[in-house]
């Protein structure tokens, strides 16, 4: 039985690299929670197509812009001070924790949309990353989540 996605997610981020490549394709602009969707739909060898890879960034784009980064956005622009106010570096704690379930949530539903794809043994495992990738996204980067995602794959 294939975990579900937070727990693949989890396991994912925790192998080493991952964290590392995952804040470098963030950086050029890729949602993060989609690539580790993508990781977990190669891993349980689920056949990928535009159109369902299109519902998939139909889904996480709006969650992404109007809720992850806009706490992300919060979070980071009280680094620096947060650093010299313990008030402030406390509420920075409470805001990365509502990043971090926001970030669960929407795992969860892209989890919930897919969940009902079939496997198809013949699927290449890096095809999501692929396709759910920026165009000038990193692909060492893409490449260590690919490999890490294979590690897991039972």
């Amino acid at each position: 039985m294939q975990p579900d996605l937070w727990r693949f997610a989890e396991a994912l981020y925790q192998q080493p690299g991952v964290e590392a490549a995952c804040l470098l394709l963030q950086e050029q602009g890729a949602d993060i929670c989609l690539l580790l969707c993508a990781a977990w739909l190669d891993s349980r060898e689920v056949a990928c197509s535009v159109t369902r890879a299109e519902a998939l960034r139909g889904l996480a784009q709006p969650w992404q812009t109007q809720v992850i980064v806009p706490l992300r956005q919060l979070r980071q622009g009280w680094r620096e001070q947060a650093q010299h106010d313990p008030a402030l570096a406390l509420l920075r704690e409470r805001v990365k924790q509502l990043e971090l379930d926001a970030e669960r949530e929407l795992l969860q539903r892209l989890a919930a949309h897919s969940q009902d794809w079939p496997s198809a043994p013949s699927a290449s495992r890096a095809q999501w990353l692929q396709q759910l990738a920026p165009p000038a996204a990193n692909r060492n980067a893409l490449e260590e989540l690919h490999v890490a995602a294979t590690r897991l794959a039972p």
